[in-house]
């Protein structure tokens, strides 16, 4: 099924087309396009498709993508280290949470928030950090692929501190809430 005409103009207006640029594009006539734009006309589904599959193709043509925003060294701990070594990572790179690893592979993260939970739990900082980070870890960030959309990204970022970017099953890099703000800059 076919996205709503009136997708036409925002969808071209966001690709920063032109009426014309699109006909073209499309193989169909400039007028054809303003009609559609106008709702003034009733489109064959041909035509309308191949409109359609030409704007959806300039969009993810144009769309950023994570290998594009990705931090490449990606700082995180072992599973068996001590959640006084992910403090010390933590405050000295100034990260406010990291990836868990077992070898090369994310089985967690741990965050300020987390081992201040901890805290606020009544459990002693001494004791808290000589445990090993599997003690007090939380669930694993999520990973996408190197060609993951910005937009699925952020919304994974919505809900997770960062998200993992992996290729073949390994990671190589992170992108956090920090590194798309910084794309506004």
């Amino acid at each position: 099924m076919l996205p709503s005409l009136e997708e036409i103009g925002r969808k071209r207006r966001i690709v920063g087309l032109t009426q014309q640029k699109l006909a073209r594009l499309a193989g169909v006539s400039q007028s054809l396009i303003a009609k559609l734009e106008s709702g003034k006309i009733d489109p064959s589904y041909t035509k309308v498709k191949a409109i359609f599959d030409t704007l959806e193709r300039l969009q993810t043509e144009t769309e950023v993508r994570a290998e594009e925003v990705l931090h490449n060294e990606v700082i995180g701990v072992q599973k068996s280290d001590l959640v006084s070594k992910a403090v010390q990572t933590m405050a000295h790179y100034g990260y406010s949470q990291l990836p868990v690893f077992d070898g090369e592979h994310s089985v967690g993260s741990i965050s300020e928030k987390t081992i201040i939970e901890k805290v606020s739990a009544g459990k002693d900082l001494s004791q808290i950090s000589r445990l090993p980070v599997s003690d007090v870890m939380e669930e694993a960030f999520p990973q996408v692929g190197e060609d993951a959309p910005l937009p699925l990204i952020s919304s994974l970022l919505q809900v997770y501190p960062a998200v993992l970017i992996s290729t073949k099953g390994k990671v190589v890099g992170i992108v956090t809430k920090a590194d798309l703000l910084k794309m506004l800059l």
